[in-house]
């Protein structure tokens, strides 16, 4: 239920179900359910998985605690599969937090790893973080091409899970490249596929890279337009957010709009709008995303 629930979007009923099976959950009763249950240790597997949904819920350092107690217990088992496992579904806590070099340490850490044990969509998954952090680092074009290829090895598995998140690593990489056709092409893709499979969890964050690229594409006389559309879709993503108490992805929205709103005058509507979703936070302070808002605040005062 927990897993099932984060991935449609319920974050805080798929925290609770997930809290409570960690409370439940005795290594030395339990391990043995790794080789019957999926191939991986479900204690671990809850531990991954509620660091992802702590981040999205607005809580970036207890999101990386939890990461790391997902990672100590499932060295401790000796147990391949359940480590991959971790890696593959708490190591995008890096990224979430914009660490590109940690996200591509551990990425690189899944890689060599899968490739040892022949876990083909893991090692799909670790290839695509690999490429998103070459793209964070300055390397488009090596990451874009990474990310490709991770995306054709896990469409080749079957798998569907994860796909509009990676899928937005991907967009994420062709903005920052400014390559906005190539991005805005991609992200209509996985909007589409959020709409098919129900996995809602990163949809916000879709939105709002949908905005960011439309305000970078440059239409000669039509400023007015695309500043609208890019409009709708950052209130799109607030939305979705704040449906799904996913805070961090609120704050990202909001600090775009914000932006957005700054270039065109309305200062006092920005800082708002910015400072009430800035305040509720408690910690990640030194994250890359709060930072970003605190900065735009300062500027809006």
């Amino acid at each position: 239920m927990g897993p099932t629930l984060s991935w449609l979007g319920e974050l805080t009923l798929g925290r609770a179900h997930l809290e409570q099976g960690i409370a439940l959950y005795d290594p030395q009763q339990h391990l043995s359910h790794a080789f019957l249950y999926g191939g991986h240790d479900s204690g671990t597997c809850c531990q991954a998985i509620v660091a992802r949904i702590l981040w999205l819920l607005g809580y970036p350092d207890q999101a990386l605690r939890r990461f790391y107690e997902a990672l100590t217990l499932a060295q401790k088992l000796s147990h391949p599969f359940s480590l991959a496992n971790v890696l593959f579904l708490a190591a995008p806590v890096h990224q979430l937090r914009w660490e590109g070099q940690a996200a591509q340490e551990r990425a690189e850490a899944l890689v060599v790893l899968c490739n040892e044990q022949g876990f083909v969509q893991f090692l799909a998954g670790g290839t695509i973080l690999q490429g998103w952090a070459l793209a964070e680092q300055g390397q488009y074009e090596e990451g874009i091409a990474q990310i490709r290829q991770g995306l054709a090895a896990y469409q080749a598995t079957g798998a569907e899970l994860w796909r509009p998140y990676f899928l937005a690593l991907l967009v994420e990489a062709y903005r920052k490249a400014g390559q906005n056709e190539e991005g805005l092409a991609v992200v209509a893709g996985a909007l589409t596929m959020v709409d098919r499979t129900g996995e809602r969890w990163y949809e916000a964050e879709l939105y709002r890279l949908k905005a960011e690229l439309t305000l970078q594409t440059k239409i000669h006389g039509r400023e007015a337009e695309v500043q609208q559309e890019a409009e709708e879709c950052f209130h799109k993503a607030i939305d979705v957010a704040r449906r799904q108490s996913a805070k961090s992805l609120e704050l990202r929205a909001a600090t775009s709009l914000a932006r957005l709103w700054q270039r065109q005058g309305k200062k006092a509507e920005a800082h708002c709008l910015l400072s009430k979703v800035y305040h509720w936070f408690t910690e990640g302070f030194d994250t890359a995303d709060l930072q970003d808002a605190k900065m735009l605040l300062d500027e809006l005062s």
